[in-house]
């Protein structure tokens, strides 16, 4: 089988790299290698920003109407090519067909809040806000953008980045993660196709020495990350020290809470498919939950139907969760499921050793879950992204919001219950920015904007909704007085500031 190269993206070519450094892109169920993803050089990561800075100067200049039109097409080729993109996740990623399926659709959210653009950038106005005088403000765009993104949502992340990014008048290179490119290549190519012009969009891949490259250039004028803790800390930072505004979407911590009056059936079915789907590679996964009260007898239950679970590559339809990215990926987790059963914690469902028929190469972990968990041992405090659970009980509301408080990260909660004064006191004492009621995981649909918070997001702004215009444009004053051509003003000096 030929092994296809992933190309950079470059003044709206396909190039082949001439990097002497290229990566195997492996297929997680299998590790045989599917692509090869190149090291871009000083060169390429130069032209890149060479090509949208020169781009933006023309692009700047294109009407609302333009952008939206060709956000629309974009939106309706990414739709007809959902399954040809799904099967791409699917392979190079490990999630199975209707998650990526899945991936698609929300990716299509953020495009389509894009497509309001037209109603998204709209400046105010004040007609005479002194005599004579008007003051409106103009929503401008920033120069070139750029985007780093995670493995785990090759197609959504992308999606809350350059659209938006574009439509705002802003041209864009986009970094994606080299373990599973061919999809996020792909979109771009759809965005492309769907009009976008020469250097408007531009990929390169490589490591921390392009990010660096990329961030300090004089041309970058707006940095946005999805990824974990450490390298969105050291993103931001650098952005910041470059005089960049920056936004960082980073690790979690979530926390689902079932309180006794909640639907039981519905409860549990939730609580594990948000913990174990995608094979718990979400960053609004949720990897604790915290059973109040009564709901403690409730942990047999969510046993049994835990070691249900079907575990198996991406392609296999009744799979529940595929592997995990990568063998490295599956070695930390197991590490640090290792490391639960030594601090103390009860493992009832053990999935370190899971074994997949026909598979067995395969980066599969099972299902896990953990009892005893204390809030000091490391598969509470680390992000485990893994399928693994963590069950804490509470005896009451109180303790569990005062659980969650506790834990730095502040990305997604969930609360379980029948009571709208459960509900309401949980969503106003939470120290969390995005939070579910009966939803298990919180994440908003597009037009309202992404919005972790604390320890699991740096910047004020998030991606999508309204927000994600505010982050990819400034905001420029204009106080405006025009005189008729015969205007005399006489002779009088006016050094006061006032306007009247």
């Amino acid at each position: 089988m030929t092994v296809k190269e992933i190309p950079l993206i470059i003044g709206g070519e396909k190039i082949r790299s001439k990097s002497d450094t290229w990566l195997d892109v492996l297929n997680p169920a299998t590790q045989e290698v599917v692509a090869r993803v190149p090291v871009a050089t000083n060169d390429e990561v130069t032209a890149a920003l060479n090509s949208a800075a020169e781009a933006f100067k023309s692009w700047s200049k294109v009407s609302l109407t333009n952008r939206m039109r060709i956000m629309l097409q974009f939106q309706q080729l990414v739709r007809e090519h959902t399954q040809e993109l799904a099967e791409l996740v699917t392979l190079e990623h490990g999630k199975t067909l209707p998650d990526a399926v899945g991936e698609v659709g929300r990716a299509l959210e953020a495009i389509e809040n894009a497509c309001l653009i037209t109603r998204l950038q709209l400046g105010e106005m004040a007609n005479n806000a002194a005599t004579d005088v008007d003051t409106y403000t103009l929503h401008k765009p920033l120069g070139v953008g750029l985007g780093i993104t995670a493995f785990n949502f090759p197609l959504m992340l992308p999606a809350f980045m350059f659209p938006a990014a574009i439509a705002c008048g802003n041209t864009f290179i986009l970094k994606p993660s080299e373990q599973d490119p061919s999809s996020t290549i792909r979109l771009v190519e759809l965005a492309i196709e769907a009009g976008i012009p020469a250097g408007v969009l531009n990929v390169v891949h490589g490591g921390e020495a392009v990010v660096n490259q990329l961030i300090s250039s004089e041309e970058v004028k707006a940095v946005s990350f999805i990824g974990s803790t450490a390298i969105g800390t050291q993103v931001y930072d650098l952005a910041g020290k470059h005089g960049k505004r920056a936004q960082a979407m980073m690790g979690a911590k979530n926390h689902m809470v079932i309180m006794p009056d909640a639907n039981k059936d519905r409860a549990i079915n939730d609580l594990l498919g948000s913990a174990f789907g995608a094979a718990g590679q979400r960053c609004m996964a949720n990897p604790v939950t915290i059973l109040v009260g009564e709901t403690r007898n409730w942990l047999p239950e969510i046993v049994e139907r835990a070691k249900l679970m079907k575990v198996g590559p991406g392609t296999q339809l009744d799979a529940d969760l595929g592997p995990v990215v990568s063998p490295q990926a599956k070695a930390r987790i197991i590490s640090l499921l290792d490391s639960g059963v030594e601090q103390g914690a009860n493992i009832l469902v053990d999935g370190r050793n899971c074994q997949v028929k026909g598979y067995p190469n395969g980066n599969f972990v099972g299902p896990t879950l953990f009892t005893g968990v204390t809030t000091d041992m490391d598969i509470y405090t680390q992000e485990i992204f893994g399928p693994a659970l963590c069950v804490l009980e509470a005896d009451t509301l109180d303790e569990a919001i005062a659980i969650i408080n506790a834990n730095p990260n502040g990305n997604g909660t969930s609360l379980f219950t029948s009571s709208g004064w459960a509900a309401r006191k949980f969503e106003n004492d939470i120290d969390v920015g995005q939070v579910g009621i009966n939803v298990p995981i919180p994440v908003p649909v597009a037009y309202f904007s992404f919005t972790g918070s604390r320890g699991s997001k740096l910047g004020d702004l998030g991606p999508n909704g309204k927000q994600v215009v505010s982050f990819w444009t400034y905001t420029k004053s204009v106080t405006a007085r025009w005189f008729e051509p015969d205007h005399q003003d006489g002779s009088t000096v006016h050094t006061t500031i006032s306007l009247k």
